[in-house]
C-alpha cells in the first residue's frame, strides 16, 4: 500500500448521517489549503457527484469501471469546480459490482490495486465515498485505505451503530488489511439546545476519547441547500457554520496525520 498518499475511507452504515457532506467538504477543505484531493465515489446514488456539478450524462468513465480494470484512475477522475480537486464520479452500474466480481479471488482488492497505482501518487490525500452499507463497495474501500472517518449524527442510537461499525472496522483488520485504523469519528448535525445531542456527545467522546474529534458539524440549512446547486458549502456559503466547521475539521485532519508522521 502506497505511503505517498493518504487513503482515508468516509463511513457509516447507517444512511442520513451526513458522510456524503462531510466527504465532499472536508475535500474542499482539503483543497483549499493546496492539498491535491480525490474524492473516488463509491455509493451507486452518486450524490458525491451530483454535489459537485458531475451530470449524470457527463459521467461516461465511473468508479465501476475501475474496479472492473476497464480504466486508469487518470482516465476516470474528473476536475471539479473546486481547484485541486478532482472525483471519480459513480453511476448505477456500482449496482452489479457484486455480482460481477463475487467469485474472483481478488473481489476485495479490486480498488486497492488501482489506488496503488503510480497515477494515485499525484494526490495527497484520497476521500472513499461509501454506501451506507456493509456490502463488497465498502470492503473494497477499507481494504485500500490508510484510515476510516466516521461521520456519527448526534441521536439516540448513535453509539449502537458507532460500536457495530467499529466491529465491522476489526473484522476487516483481521482479514484484508492489518493495518487500517480509525483516523477519527466527527459528530455531525449537532444541535446545541438539544439536550439529548449534548449527551451523545458526552457518551461518544468517553466511549473513544481521542479519536473524536473537537470539531461539531452544526445542523446548518446552507449546509442542507448547497448540493442541490452543485457546490460543496464551503463554495455555496463559506461563512456559514457548517462551512467554517469542515474547515477546522480539515485542520484536525491535517495536524492528526502530521503526529502520526512525527511519530
Amino acid at each position: 500500500m502506497t505511503e505517498l498518499n493518504r487513503i482515508i475511507t468516509i463511513a457509516n452504515q447507517k444512511g442520513g448521517v451526513g458522510k456524503t457532506t462531510t466527504a465532499i467538504n472536508l475535500a474542499t477543505a482539503l483543497a483549499a489549503i493546496g492539498e491535491q484531493v480525490l474524492i473516488v465515489d463509491l455509493d451507486p446514488q452518486g450524490n458525491a457527484s451530483t454535489g459537485l456539478g458531475i451530470d449524470r450524462r457527463d459521467r461516461k468513465i465511473s468508479s465501476f469501471d475501475v474496479m472492473m480494470g476497464n480504466c486508469t484512475l487518470q482516465e476516470a477522475a474528473v476536475a471539479t469546480a473546486v481547484p485541486n480537486l478532482s472525483i471519480i464520479p459513480s453511476t448505477m452500474d456500482l449496482l452489479g459490482l457484486e455480482m460481477e466480481i463475487a467469485q474472483q479471488s481478488d473481489r476485495a482488492f479490486r480498488l486497492r490495486r488501482a489506488l496503488t497505482s503510480e497515477e494515485a501518487g499525484a494526490y495527497s490525500y484520497i476521500l472513499l465515498d461509501c454506501p451506507p452499507s456493509f456490502n463488497l463497495l465498502t470492503i473494497n474501500a477499507m481494504a485500500a485505505a490508510h484510515s476510516v472517518l466516521v461521520p456519527l449524527q448526534c441521536e439516540f442510537f448513535a453509539l449502537e451503530g458507532l460500536s457495530q461499525l467499529l466491529e465491522t472496522v476489526n473484522q476487516v483488520r483481521q482479514t484484508v488489511n492489518p493495518r487500517l485504523d480509525i483516523q477519527g469519528v466527527v459528530l455531525t448535525m449537532f444541535d446545541a439546545r438539544n439536550n439529548l445531542a449534548q449527551q451523545v456527545v458526552s457518551d461518544v467522546r468517553t466511549y473513544l476519547g481521542e479519536k473524536v474529534y473537537h470539531t461539531l458539524i452544526p445542523r446548518n440549512v446552507r449546509v442542507s441547500e448547497a448540493p442541490s446547486y452543485g457546490k460543496p458549502a464551503i463554495l455555496y456559503d463559506l461563512k456559514c457554520a457548517g462551512s467554517q466547521a469542515y474547515l477546522q475539521l480539515a485542520s484536525e485532519v491535517i495536524q492528526r496525520e502530521r503526529r502520526r508522521k512525527a511519530a
